[in-house]
């Protein structure tokens, strides 16, 4: 299945990303994205559709999932990503799931591609918690 968006700039910096579900602004402007923050929505997004479709195939109900994602640059060129911390919280959890979940957690790392193909640049820090 191909993935595709469109982007318009106004000018050098300023745009208008829009992909199948909707469009946001791209650049350096108030409340616009830069590239690396969607390439980190990306991940979390990737990561999240990976484990949520791992949770429903195990039952395994939670209230909620927060993600943390936060990444360093190298200053080299070219200035791929030198780390990236996965920071994911679970609310909700029953604690007989935790387990489960946990594994659900390494199983998603595993199989979302945009986690892997980041993978192949970048050291990938994952950390799951919980919160009560």
């Amino acid at each position: 299945m191909a993935t595709k968006i469109k982007m318009v700039f106004d000018n050098q910096l300023h745009g208008i990303l829009t992909g199948h579900h909707g469009s946001s602004q791209v650049g350096p402007a108030e409340g616009a994205l830069d590239p690396y923050d969607m390439v980190l929505g990306g991940l979390g997004g990737c990561l999240n559709h990976t484990l949520q479709s791992i949770l429903d195939k195990k039952r395994i109900k939670v209230q909620g999932i927060h993600y943390d994602i936060e990444g360093e640059k190298r200053t080299e060129p070219p200035t791929t990503l030198k780390y990236v911390d996965v920071r994911m919280q679970v609310r909700g959890a029953d604690e007989e799931a935790k387990n489960d979940i946990e594994k659900a957690f390494e199983l998603a790392t595993r199989y979302c591609s945009v986690y892997q193909t980041l993978s192949k640049v970048a050291t990938m820090r994952p950390k799951l918690t919980f919160e009560e």
